[in-house]
């Protein structure tokens, strides 16, 4: 990768985006003080104290700090150049993890230091980013290119089963965000859209999967994902008929093609459904989405936990109870309020109108991403810029709608608010570097 620089003297903060800067800051302060309030002592009052979350968490905010600092005093163009080292590292310590990991929560994703751990899946979004923008922006390689997709493809995949092995789906499902930085690079848009009817179908199938139905004038019963099969096919016959005869009024071999290909995907689609159920998917995993989908009800199992945090929401009405306040979290009747259910904290205790502050200051931050990647030079930082947006989107989208009840719980931390040193790193790195990055937008040229 070849860049013309001219030489420019500057301090470490020099031409940073103050607006980002400012939004890292805020979102990461406010975020300890959720951990403050979801956590707190009365024994150990001082936000400081570190045998408590809150005052391990400063720790981790001050660690966090350094590691900005240190990354705002390198130059771009070496940034650039550790990807596919970063990446080979990242790749390594995942590997590493499976063999000596400790074991926390049924999944085998942290390096043990006592009482503090470094899970390397939170690290391997942040490689897969600066590979991908390394990748994509060789000047020679086209997005529509079959073998371009492939290897973006392998680049996402290759951590992607790594992360699957200890079981973690919550970090896999957010390497499914880096669609939206192909489709930035000129994905077709019709990716998209089958991605968007995958998910409707895989959803249909699940609601099916535990229904039977009988063929009609016979007493032949067969399970409802098979009877969703024949729907399909008979779908697509009819849609095919609906083009051909009504709308393009000939025979069009495209449409016909994307028919068959379309259908034959999804017949795949459901008929792997058991089996990703059956044995990828852990037995905990697999109640949390049959509750979410309405199949089955555990109050006090399996869905206690979005239970109680959607009771923690509701109660804090319209301006919440006041910090500190939170009866919910403040007797620790919501698991995980500091990691997970961490929004859960902000509902109760700043009710509507804080959640939605917060929400809203996170969009914006997302926006702000974007904007400064479309003002880059470098094709490099536009689609690392791509990359943060998608990442702090899907923490952000996947996370809170745990909390109230609209995904199923698969834990995922809320950026710079879940209480945890390696989710903390990891979202600094990756705001820095695009800050970093872009405070040399002048100097980089593509």
């Amino acid at each position: 990768m070849m860049y013309q620089a001219t030489q420019r003297k500057s301090t470490p903060l020099q031409n940073v985006d103050v607006v980002s800067l400012s939004f890292y800051v805020g979102l990461m302060l406010i975020g300890w003080l959720n951990i403050y309030a979801a956590s707190y002592n009365t024994s150990n009052p001082s936000i400081f104290d570190l045998s408590q979350e809150y005052g391990k968490q400063f720790i981790w905010i001050l660690t966090s700090v350094i590691i900005g600092f240190s990354i705002f005093l390198m130059d771009g163009r070496f940034i650039t150049k550790l990807s596919y080292p970063f990446y080979g590292i990242s790749m390594a310590m995942l590997v590493l993890v499976l063999l000596v990991g400790k074991e926390v929560n049924g999944a085998k994703a942290w390096f043990g230091f006592g009482s503090f751990g470094i899970q390397p899946a939170e690290f391997a979004k942040v490689a897969v980013n600066m590979v991908m923008a390394h990748f994509l922006s060789t000047t020679t390689l086209k997005i529509d290119n079959l073998k371009t997709r492939v290897i973006a493809v392998l680049i996402l995949l290759v951590p992607a089963g790594l992360i699957m092995l200890q079981p973690d789906t919550g970090t896999v499902l957010v390497f499914v965000g880096f669609v939206f930085v192909l489709y930035r690079q000129g994905l077709s848009g019709n990716i998209l859209l089958f991605g968007l009817l995958a998910i409707v179908v895989g959803v249909i199938a699940l609601l099916m999967r535990v229904s039977n139905f009988t063929v009609p004038f016979t007493d032949i019963q067969i399970n409802g994902q098979y009877y969703f099969m024949g729907l399909v096919v008979v779908m697509c016959a009819a849609i095919y008929l609906l083009i051909r005869q009504v709308v393009m009024k000939r025979y069009r071999t495209p449409y016909y093609t994307y028919l068959i290909v379309g259908g034959i995907l999804s017949i795949m689609l459901i008929g792997s459904i058991n089996y990703v159920v059956d044995n990828v998917l852990s037995s905990h995993q697999t109640q949390r989405i049959n509750i979410l989908l309405g199949l089955e009800d555990d109050p006090q199992g399996a869905g206690y936990n979005v239970k109680q945090s959607k009771t923690a929401i509701g109660s804090g009405g319209i301006i919440g109870k006041g910090y500190l306040q939170g009866t919910l979290t403040k007797f620790k009747y919501v698991p995980m309020q500091s990691t997970d259910f961490i929004f859960c904290t902000v509902g109760e205790e700043w009710g509507f109108v804080g959640s939605f502050f917060v929400v809203a200051a996170f969009v914006a931050f997302i926006l702000r991403i974007l904007y400064i990647s479309e003002r880059q030079r470098s094709v490099y930082t536009r689609i690392y810029g791509y990359g943060v947006a998608s990442i702090l989107f899907m923490h952000l989208t996947i996370n809170i709608g745990m909390a109230i009840g609209l995904a199923p719980v698969i834990g995922i931390p809320l950026p710079f608010f879940s209480y945890g040193g390696s989710s903390l790193w990891a979202f600094t790195i990756l705001v820095c570097i695009m800050l970093k990055l872009d405070a040399q937008r002048l100097d980089i040229l593509r």
